[in-house]
């Protein structure tokens, strides 16, 4: 498949604690390290698939700060093309509250800031962004009209659309008819569907139109689930340190790999391998990594099985 991937989404900075577990309402837990680091899903998933080789473009808001320039730079500095990312003159750059434990699981809560000025408006601005267009990706950090606009535009273009439905939140059937391939994980599937297990979520939401639909499991890897039938593609085994930005390195492979000419599977096991080495690091896009470190990381492991 020829063509570029463009991102729609959001970008924040992540300010992330580590803590020896995750506090109770009302309760305060003593902390360890700190850091502040590049985040946001559209962002992350943007950065992930610029790492890997594809050829990005995104289009999103940040506000006119220095949280927002660094994180226009460091975008850049990964090779994604930034030219239709504006600043907002009145609102600040968004940023995620995260903690950490020891196991690597995570608490976030994002203040959008600018990313909920992301209108419709500026995806026609930026309708040059959209040309040549193999896949879009979006997520859920974004106005929900911006989300169904965007979609509209790929579709019309011809090009696969691909959504990250985070954070959870209903769709109407409208959007799923425009979305290839849907990304949730379990707990926003049981949002989607109104379904509490994996099977009966799955099935409701293959009812209602979705062609394909890649569940995450976490450390049991991915279902992928389509009309003909499902199955699930295994997680690699490693260490996790910190679980931040891994469904994003999977989508931002996912998309390299349907760009690339790969079959949903092949594409999902270069999701599966570009999270797993995304946990064995701390921080949002600083552990997402380059398309020669998942390489190394796939041929230690062929290496090993023999």
């Amino acid at each position: 498949m020829d063509g570029h991937i463009l991102v729609v989404g959001s970008l924040n900075m992540d300010l992330v604690v580590q803590a020896p577990r995750h506090p109770q309402v009302g309760e305060t837990v003593l902390g360890g390290g700190f850091g502040t680091f590049p985040g946001g899903k559209g962002a992350n998933q943007a950065v992930a698939a610029a790492r890997l080789g594809g050829r990005v473009r995104m289009i999103g808001r940040v506000g006119a700060d220095a949280f927002g320039r660094q994180l226009i730079d460091g975008a850049a500095a990964a090779g994604v093309e930034v030219e239709f990312i504006r600043q907002d003159p009145e609102e600040p750059t968004g940023v995620a509250l995260i903690t950490v434990d020891p196991r690597g699981r995570n608490t976030i809560v994002v203040a959008p800031g600018a990313n909920g000025r992301l209108a419709p408006q500026q995806l026609e601005e930026c309708a040059q962004a959209f040309e040549g267009l193999a896949v879009l990706v979006l997520q859920l950090e974004t106005p929900l009209e911006t989300v169904k606009a965007a979609a509209r535009m790929a579709r019309e273009r011809g090009a696969k659309v691909v959504l990250n439905p985070a954070p959870a939140q209903p769709l109407d059937d409208e959007l799923l008819a425009d979305v290839d391939y849907l990304i949730p994980n379990e707990s926003e599937l049981a949002l989607l569907s109104g379904r509490g297990d994996l099977a009966s979520g799955v099935r409701v939401l293959l009812e209602r139109g979705v062609r394909g639909l890649l569940v995450t499991l976490g450390e049991q890897g991915v279902l992928l689930a389509a009309e003909g039938g499902s199955r699930v593609i295994p997680a690699y085994k490693v260490e996790a340190v910190d679980t931040v930005a891994a469904g994003d390195a999977f989508v931002g492979a996912f998309a390299v790999g349907l760009v690339e000419g790969l079959a949903p599977e092949e594409a999902a096991r270069l999701g599966n391998a570009a999270a797993a080495v995304s946990v064995t690091r701390r921080g949002a896009q600083p552990s997402l990594p380059t398309r020669a470190e998942v390489e190394e990381f796939l041929a230690g492991r062929r290496e090993a099985a023999r």
